[in-house]
């Protein structure tokens, strides 16, 4: 039957403790016959053989003594200091009060037994001794007050994660005591520091107690998305095990690298003594993730793009066509097919981040937009404020007065999400009005409905109160049509 270790020390405690008493009792007992023995047997030498009994009695005594200062520390720092406290006591300390108490002891002891000894002149003619000794134990000597300043500074305690010097010795503090501090690598060997190094390298301390943070990197092909990618790799992340749910984890563009975009993910870990085995599972997670998510890990490559003109009849990443999503907008429907591909081919794709401008209020321009995927807000200026009078889903449209009068814009637009717009300029739009110039009059009605609805939204904006024939009279002078 296996015994604990605790087990095992109590009773080679209690079988020591019960040799030395009993051999102490049978020393007591017969101790003058002993003496007149060795004083027999030393040639009638008394002070000799009182020396021998002194020193066996020094010796009992001692071992008495030792195992009284073990209890007491026991007792003292096992069982009061930690009802008391509610923690462990220090390793360092309880070594030094069982050093000071048995030191204390010893010195009582050996009063008594060596009463014609003087401990005071014994110690203060010892000087060369003592230097002789002081030097043969400087680096011990170090060692013990440099843990007396490691526990009084208290920088790590059992159970942190410490690396300590430019050997990057990384591990678990196991134990601390007079002469080094135990860490426990990952790879499950022990390494022992001396307190004096340990005093004097720099330390890397993760407490146990604390949010510690990691950092995982990855990359992804320039054609993927960053918003798709930070808010998948950020849900992937944040379900993780050991992961803590108290901070968020935050995903975000580290460099724009040679071959892809290159993110970092900040996450915090609730142990972090498993931090290889999360780091691990956190790059798994992106990676079945990324599976999922139809996304792409960059690596070293060449690739040769070809330039062609896009055709209105070309698939979109959205998987409809340019030319669909224009003939879908009410300001277009009086054109023909023909014509809305005309629109199609010249028309620019942007692509905008959440929280991006895209157009800004009294800023030139010449051009209009179609919203192709995401959407956008509507923000007018009230009283130095900014409010939002509109929200644009895909398929709507801004900007149109400055693509066909030059009106400075009157609006900022801000994408909500992550936002591809198509661009119609100025150049494109009298290409069509110089193949048929009838659109001019219907797409001015047009134009002078949807201001007249702007203008009922919010009724703060400058929609302007010119009809039809004001409109239709600034399209051709904007576009040079008699």
């Amino acid at each position: 039957m296996n015994r604990s270790p605790s087990k095992n020390k109590l009773i080679l405690f209690v079988v020591t403790a019960a040799i030395t008493l009993l051999g102490l009792a049978l020393v007591l007992h017969f101790d003058s016959r002993l003496r007149e023995l060795l004083r027999a047997n030393m040639g009638g030498l008394g002070s000799r053989a009182d020396t021998v009994m002194n020193v066996l009695l020094l010796v009992l005594w001692a071992i008495l003594a030792y195992l009284f200062v073990r209890a007491l520390n026991n007792f003292i720092f096992g069982l009061v200091f930690r009802l008391r406290k509610g923690f462990e006591a220090p390793t360092l300390a309880r070594n030094i009060f069982s050093i000071v108490a048995f030191t204390a002891l010893f010195l009582l002891i050996f009063s008594g037994l060596f009463q014609n000894v003087d401990l005071g002149a014994l110690f203060t003619t010892s000087a060369i001794f003592g230097v002789i000794l002081g030097l043969a134990l400087q680096d011990t000597l170090g060692n013990f007050f440099a843990g007396i300043s490691l526990q009084a500074d208290r920088p790590f305690q059992v159970g942190d994660v410490i690396t300590v010097g430019a050997q990057k010795h990384t591990g678990v503090v196991e134990e601390i005591t007079w002469r080094a501090v135990k860490i426990r690598t990952f790879q499950n060997h022990v390494i022992e520091i001396n307190n004096t190094n340990a005093a004097k390298e720099p330390l890397e301390i993760c407490p146990r107690n604390n949010l510690n943070a990691r950092l995982i990197f990855f990359n992804t092909l320039y054609s993927d998305s960053p918003a798709k990618t930070i808010h998948v790799v950020r849900e992937a992340v944040r379900e993780a095990d050991n992961v803590s749910q108290k901070i968020p984890p935050i995903v975000r563009i580290r460099n724009l690298g040679d071959n892809g975009l290159d993110y970092e993910v900040k996450y915090w870990l609730d142990d972090y003594a498993k931090y290889n085995d999360t780091d691990a599972l956190i790059r798994q997670r992106i990676w079945y993730a990324f599976r999922r998510a139809g996304l792409n890990f960059a690596y070293p490559t060449r690739t040769l793009h070809v330039e062609r003109s896009r055709k209105s009849g070309a698939q979109d990443g959205d998987g409809g066509t340019i030319a669909e999503r224009l003939s879908a907008v009410d300001i277009f429907a009086p054109l023909s097919a023909e014509e809305t591909s005309m629109l199609a081919n010249a028309a620019v794709s942007h692509v905008f981040a959440q929280g991006e401008t895209v157009i800004r209020a009294g800023d030139p321009g010449s051009s209009m937009f179609v919203v192709h995927g995401g959407k956008v807000c509507v923000q007018i200026n009230d009283n130095g404020k900014l409010r939002t009078v509109a929200t644009l889903n895909e398929g709507d449209f801004f900007g149109e007065m400055a693509l066909f009068t030059g009106e400075p814009r009157t609006a900022n637009v801000v994408a909500l999400e992550e936002t591809e717009v198509l661009e119609i300029g100025h150049k494109a739009m009298k290409q069509v009005f110089d193949t048929n110039p009838d659109l001019v009059e219907s797409l001015s009605y047009i134009i002078v409905e949807r201001r007249q609805g702007l203008a009922a939204r919010a009724d703060t904006m400058d929609t302007g109160s010119e009809g039809p024939a004001g409109i239709l009279s600034a399209i051709k002078r904007f576009f040079g049509m008699k």
